[in-house]
């Protein structure tokens, strides 16, 4: 399956794309694995992305594009793909839309972890103490939180109106929201 997971900053994309990941056999592609790597090893674009991310703004799309771009060439993403953080504007879908189209390939679905903004900011606070994150602090989330509004939730309208929006209550125990998933899922796999 060729899929992508919206959702808030704190919505728990992360957690449940990998164990979406493990059942279905594909890989987990997210770009904030991939910045964060990139920042630990300090590399350059590591460096420019961690400016970027600690005065809480999101990487330009030009260097999203071209991550995203080079990483679903990797064989391993051939088959079938969870993209998790990408894309976040509609030039990003645009840029997804062309690529995939280039390969024959089309999406699946677009998995939407819902979560209300106060409990999405109580864990991040909660994800910063325990983490270290320092793109986590309330500050950061709020502005994050506002961005996503104004810029990545209107893909929700782009990808409902092609019929591959699949909407997923993320609020409960992982295990709960990862069973919706798995009949979501189940759901397309017979459809």
């Amino acid at each position: 399956m060729r899929l992508i997971i919206l959702g808030p900053p704190g919505a728990g994309k992360g957690t449940q794309a990998e164990r979406i990941c493990g059942s279905r056999g594909i890989p987990h592609i997210s770009t904030g694995d991939i910045f964060r790597d990139n920042i630990r090893r300090e590399t350059p674009l590591g460096k420019q992305v961690k400016g970027i991310l600690d005065a809480g703004g999101y990487v330009t799309d030009e260097i999203t594009n071209q991550i995203v771009a080079d990483r679903l060439a990797e064989d391993d993403a051939r088959d079938g793909f969870l993209l998790d953080g990408y894309p976040r504007t509609l030039a990003q879908v645009e840029a997804l839309d062309t690529l995939l189209s280039g390969w024959g390939h089309q999406l699946d679905a677009v998995l939407e972890l819902q979560v209300a903004e106060e409990e999405l900011i109580a864990r991040l606070v909660k994800r910063a103490e325990t983490s270290g994150r320092t793109d986590d602090n309330e500050d950061v989330i709020r502005e994050r939180q506002r961005i996503y509004t104004e810029e990545t939730a209107p893909l929700v309208r782009v990808y409902t109106e092609r019929q591959l929006v699949v909407p997923i209550d993320g609020i409960g125990e992982l295990d709960d929201v990862a069973s919706r998933i798995d009949a979501a899922l189940d759901g397309l796999a017979t459809a």
